[in-house]
């Protein structure tokens, strides 16, 4: 393998009542009541430890049903005008990897509880890191050309565009 080269192996698997991203909500905001269980391989279950302590995690997963083609140019679900994929949330990506922050619900043994999850059940889970404000929301963040979408995200439902 290449120096440029990474293969990601996934440490365990996202279970959701999502059979297909038509219809599913588009981010976690989008239904705060969804809920979903993150089951982890054997060899990572004590990487668990002390996870209960906060109340939400991002999770990094594969867009394993995001069709194969990345273009750089794609029209997101907020808009109706072509953004680049980097200015997007788009799950067809160069590498389709996808972020969600939830909330957890509960850890226990190899299985984390979780709400307002917004992927695709069966999805392959690569990594999972505790959210925490101070670090990850910064107080002066401006968010480009979605200030305009903004108040429609919660009723947004994903459709075939990116299957």
């Amino acid at each position: 393998m290449s120096e440029n080269q990474f293969v990601y192996e996934p440490i365990g698997v996202i279970r959701t009542p999502f059979e297909s991203p038509d219809g599913m909500p588009i981010q976690p905001v989008g239904d705060a009541a969804a809920e979903g269980t993150i089951g982890l391989r054997e060899a990572y279950v004590d990487g668990l430890k002390d996870l209960n302590g906060f109340t939400h995690c991002i999770l990094l997963y594969h867009f394993h049903e995001s069709g194969d083609a990345a273009p750089l140019e794609v029209e997101p679900f907020l808009d109706d005008g072509r953004r680049g994929v980097f200015a997007t949330r788009a799950p067809q990506r160069p590498n389709r990897i996808g972020l969600s922050v939830v909330e957890i619900e509960s850890v226990m043994d190899d299985t984390v509880m979780v709400n307002g999850i917004d992927v695709v059940d069966r999805t392959p889970l690569l990594d999972i890191k505790p959210f925490v404000p101070d670090f990850d929301v910064p107080s002066d963040a401006d968010t480009g050309w979605l200030t305009a979408s903004e108040s429609t995200i919660e009723s947004k439902r994903a459709d075939r565009r990116f299957l």
